[in-house]
C-alpha cells in the first residue's frame, strides 16, 4: 500500500488504497463477524474486541476516503494539555481542580491529572450535555 505522507505524521490514501483496505477489512472478519487474524499455524484468533474495533474503524474510514488522526496519549498529563482535550480554558480547568470536580495531583508546583479522569470527565460532562439537549427537546415537543 503506497501513501503519500504529509509533514511525517499525515497520510494521504489513493483511490486503490481506499479499495485495498475495503479488502483488509473483508479478509479479517471471521465467521461470527468479528475481527480476527491469521496466525503462522493456519487457524484463524479473534483480535482483541477493543483491538478490532480501532483497526475496524481505520480500515472503514480509509475504504470510504476519509482521514484518520492516530496519536498517543501518556497516562499522566499536563493541566494545558488536559484544557485542549476538555476545550476549555486552563484558568477553567484549574477551577474545576479546586473545587474538587476534577481529580488532580502535584507534581513539584504543578498539577497533573490522569488521562483516564479526563476522559471520564469529557464523557460524563457529554452525556449530562445531550440529557439537558433531549429534555428541551421533548419540552419544544410537548408545547407543539
Amino acid at each position: 500500500m503506497s501513501s503519500t505522507m504529509l509533514n511525517g505524521d499525515r497520510v494521504l490514501t489513493s483511490g486503490h488504497e481506499a479499495a485495498l483496505a475495503e479488502d483488509a477489512v473483508a479478509a479479517l472478519r471471521g465467521p461470527s463477524g468479528s475481527l480476527s487474524i491469521e496466525c503462522g499455524d493456519g487457524k484463524r484468533e479473534p483480535l482483541p474486541p477493543e483491538l478490532g474495533r480501532i483497526l475496524q474503524h481505520v480500515l472503514d474510514v480509509m475504504s470510504t476516503g476519509g482521514t484518520v488522526t492516530i496519536s498517543a496519549i501518556p497516562e499522566e498529563l499536563t493541566t494545558t494539555t488536559a484544557a485542549s482535550i476538555l476545550h476549555m480554558s486552563r484558568p477553567t480547568l484549574m477551577a474545576l481542580i479546586r473545587d474538587g470536580d476534577l481529580p488532580a495531583h502535584k507534581v513539584g508546583s504543578h498539577h497533573r491529572l490522569k488521562s483516564s479522569d479526563v476522559f471520564a470527565f469529557r464523557k460524563a460532562r457529554r452525556e449530562r450535555e445531550r440529557a439537558a439537549f433531549e429534555a428541551l427537546r421533548e419540552m419544544d415537543d410537548s408545547d407543539v
